[in-house]
């Protein structure tokens, strides 16, 4: 029986890492940041795929290996693709779910209320790069469509989960646990290709 592939991903949200290592199953060894003594790096690109390549080409200097990174989060179309890059940090502190979330419900707010006809729609994107030894190999993006609901349902998942409801369902990935959310997700669809690359290279 062979080892399992290890896998540095460059993030420190355990949350993601547990969804990625879900998803991968038994074949891989996925870590991350939290695991050693790694820098920190600074997101400041303006777009998923600058901020997953800093990460990724970053860690990758100094650590051996395959270096994973992912960058994504939630693009509401009613205002204007907002919170986007900086949906970790929307209300201002990193990572700090429940802010993030009330920010979202209050603007989301002062539009239907100038606007009760203010569109719902919005998406998840996740875009994934490959490093190793300060190249970025390649990347993969993800996507899925769906709304914003009013309030917070459901308490699985993590982020903006509670409050968005993805095309051909009608609970939150809060309420639809981590087997189907694994199945359908922006970051589920980028990690596939991941596989794919990996088992060809």
């Amino acid at each position: 029986m062979s080892l399992p592939t290890s896998l540095l991903v460059a993030t420190r949200n355990t949350h993601k890492t547990s969804e990625i290592q879900s998803m991968l199953g038994d074949g891989y060894q996925v870590t991350d940041l939290t695991s050693g003594t790694f820098p920190d790096v600074a997101e400041t690109g303006t777009t998923f795929l600058e901020n997953a390549t800093l990460k990724a080409v970053e860690i990758s200097l100094g650590t051996p290996g395959i270096i994973l990174s992912d960058d994504s989060g939630l693009e509401v179309d009613a205002l204007n693709g907002e919170p986007g890059v900086y949906s970790a940090r929307y209300a201002g502190t990193d990572g700090d779910n429940e802010a993030n979330n009330a920010k979202l419900l209050t603007e989301l707010s002062k539009l239907r209320t100038a606007d009760p006809d203010t569109p719902n729609s919005a998406r998840f994107k996740c875009v994934m790069v490959i490093a190793e030894n300060g190249n970025r190999l390649a990347h993969f993006d993800g996507s899925v469509e769906g709304s914003i609901i009013s309030e917070i349902t459901g308490d699985k998942g993590f982020g903006y989960d509670p409050l968005f409801i993805p095309e051909g369902h009608d609970q939150t990935f809060a309420q639809l646990g981590d087997n189907i959310k694994n199945q359908l997700s922006h970051r589920a669809k980028a990690l596939q290709q991941v596989i794919t690359w990996l088992e060809n290279r």
